[in-house]
């Protein structure tokens, strides 16, 4: 029987956004955003360590200052994957090791989330991990809401901003697609050959990262979940994810 890897959790923080600059320093009860997302990643006690991965001299500072692990990564990056694996060689992690890309901007963090991801890897086949939940037609609809499809074993055979499977001769039913959650968890050797890879021709077309996974052949695993994030996407959404944490941290 294998045994789970040794496993982290890295969140990139970076400070430009084309919606909501200096996202990560958002005030949120006091704090910003960035220490909740790592406070409720740093519950999972399968994680032998969480980091801040950031591109900015004041989201490291305000790191620093709240005692939350924190390395100063290369504000060119393309992506938040780029983003992990340069953290992950400034950390000096085991290369058998599984890192986790949490996201930056969900501060509400479900706490099974993180330990969901990595407990497919006592499996020695297996390289990528992500999430994904049932939706209905209506939802399905909507090209912001990243659909997947995948195999009987469980693994992606397609993602798309289309709504797929098309339902030719058969009758849809309320809730038969698959919401992609953009969550991953990723070996070491996997992550490392995914950022050394050019984008792919999917993955420009339909502007989805993850199809340059599929493109080179390697196998992302597609764990099953209830989990209904909340991002904070502009400065509006503050609002709402206060009322959520003073929910979770049981303030009035």
């Amino acid at each position: 029987m294998s045994t789970l890897p040794p496993c982290y959790a890295i969140i990139p923080a970076r400070y430009k956004s084309a919606r909501f600059p200096g996202k990560p320093l958002a005030d949120i009860l006091g704090k910003p955003m960035f220490y909740w997302v790592y406070e409720r990643a740093s519950r999972c006690q399968l994680m032998k360590k969480v980091c801040l991965a950031t591109d900015d001299q004041r989201i490291f500072d305000a790191a620093k200052r709240l005692d939350v692990p924190v390395v100063m990564t290369d504000p060119g990056h393309p992506s938040g994957s780029d983003r992990i694996m340069e953290a992950a060689e400034i950390l000096g992690l085991e290369d058998e090791a599984v890192v986790v890309n949490i996201q930056g901007d969900e501060p509400a963090l479900d706490l099974d989330m993180p330990g969901k991801l990595v407990e497919p890897f006592v499996n020695p086949d297996i390289q990528v991990t992500t999430l994904a939940r049932l939706i209905d037609s209506k939802q399905a609809e909507n090209p912001d809401r990243v659909k997947v499809v995948r195999s009987e074993r469980g693994f992606a055979l397609y993602f798309s901003r289309s709504k797929i499977p098309h339902f030719r001769d058969v009758q849809e039913r309320d809730a038969d697609y698959l919401l992609h959650i953009g969550l991953y968890a990723y070996r070491i050797s996997a992550l490392r050959t995914f950022t050394s890879l050019p984008p792919s021709p999917l993955e420009q077309i339909e502007k989805l990262e993850q199809l340059r996974l599929l493109e080179a052949g390697m196998g992302v695993y597609v764990v099953m979940t209830d989990y209904q994030g909340f991002g904070v996407d502009r400065p509006e959404d503050l609002d709402l994810i206060s009322e959520q944490m003073r929910k979770l941290q049981n303030l009035p």
